[in-house]
C-alpha cells in the first residue's frame, strides 16, 4: 500500500515535507534552556537519544550540547540524564 502524500491527507492532519523541521527556529519561545556540566558528563550520549527535537549535538571532544535554534527547553534530555550532568536553567 502506498502512503498517501500530504496533499491527500484528510484535514485535520498536521504534516511537514520530511527534513523541514531545520526551517523552523522554535528555541526562541522557550522558557529553560539546558546546561551541560562536563565535569559530570560521562559521554553517554543518553540525551542525544531521548532528545525529542533531535537538537542534542557531540561536539569533537565528545561532551554534548544543545542547539539553542531548535531546542524547546522540555528538559527530557535533563531528567534521563543519570550521572546529572545536565540542568535546566531559566532562559534570561
Amino acid at each position: 500500500m502506498a502512503l498517501k502524500t500530504w496533499k491527500e491527507l484528510p484535514i485535520g492532519c498536521v504534516v511537514s515535507e520530511p527534513g523541514s523541521a531545520s526551517e523552523y527556529h522554535t528555541g526562541s519561545w522557550r522558557s529553560q534552556r539546558p546546561v551541560w556540566n562536563n565535569t559530570k558528563c560521562i559521554k553517554c550520549g543518553i540525551c542525544y537519544v531521548y532528545c525529542p527535537e533531535g537538537c542534542v549535538q557531540q561536539s569533537e571532544d565528545g561532551f554534548f550540547q544543545a542547539n539553542l535554534d531548535y531546542c524547546k527547553g522540555c528538559g527530557i534530555c535533563a531528567h534521563e540524564c543519570w550521572p546529572r550532568a545536565i540542568s535546566m536553567v531559566e532562559e534570561g
